[in-house]
């Protein structure tokens, strides 16, 4: 986050074929099969680490700018400005780096109260989510709604006429919980277990 940002078709065996050709052909597709499923199954098999290993670091992004704006960490917020020693995480970048058509309405909500609220709770929870693998759905919205607000904070981009990390960080998102990133190196499948989620499935 910067500121946070083959069709084959083999021709049929003839009756007039000898059996010991009728069996090296055989033989052969088995070997040919029997490969193909061991190259898929290894591929299949390391797609939901990938997954997982992406998820984490979303996840790692989104706390860490939370920790960072509570604590004043110094990375991205001075000591100075940080939420326990009466800084805003929003006046900075709403204040100051806001571009674009939306600028007037970034700048009008800049170190508002109940907005720097909003904005570090989101960062808290869909950061912890993320890392823990629960609750996927609500953190993929909320993730992918906050990027895109954000994006819409700095139009155009800096770089590219309309695209940037922005929209793909919100892309992943939304295809993580899709996916059921969760599961792996998570607590997903505890998690849609629960009665609670059971009841009410859109927290998952």
């Amino acid at each position: 986050m910067v500121h946070i940002a083959n069709d084959h078709e083999s021709s049929p065996v003839t009756a007039s074929e000898p059996p010991k050709q009728r069996t090296r052909h055989h033989s052969g597709d088995a070997a040919v099969a029997g490969t193909a499923p061991s190259v898929n199954g290894r591929t299949g098999t390391a797609v939901p680490y990938l997954l997982a290993g992406i998820r984490l670091t979303l996840g790692w992004v989104f706390l860490w700018a939370f920790l960072d704006k509570l604590f004043g960490l110094g990375r991205g917020t001075p000591a100075a400005n940080a939420w326990l020693d009466g800084g805003s995480p929003t006046a900075g970048f709403l204040g100051k780096a806001a571009t674009g058509p939306f600028a007037g309405l970034y700048h009008s909500m800049a170190g508002n109260a109940v907005v720097d609220v909003l904005f570090m709770m989101a960062l808290l929870g869909i950061g912890t989510a993320l890392i823990l693998g629960i609750g996927m759905r609500i953190a993929a919205a909320a993730g992918a709604l906050l990027t895109v607000l954000m994006w819409t904070a700095v139009l155009p981009p800096a770089t590219n006429p309309f695209m940037d990390d922005h929209l793909i960080y919100a892309a992943v998102l939304i295809l993580l919980a899709l996916l059921g990133a969760g599961n792996t190196w998570g607590l997903g499948r505890r998690w849609t277990a629960t009665p609670l989620v059971r009841r009410n499935t859109w927290l998952t």
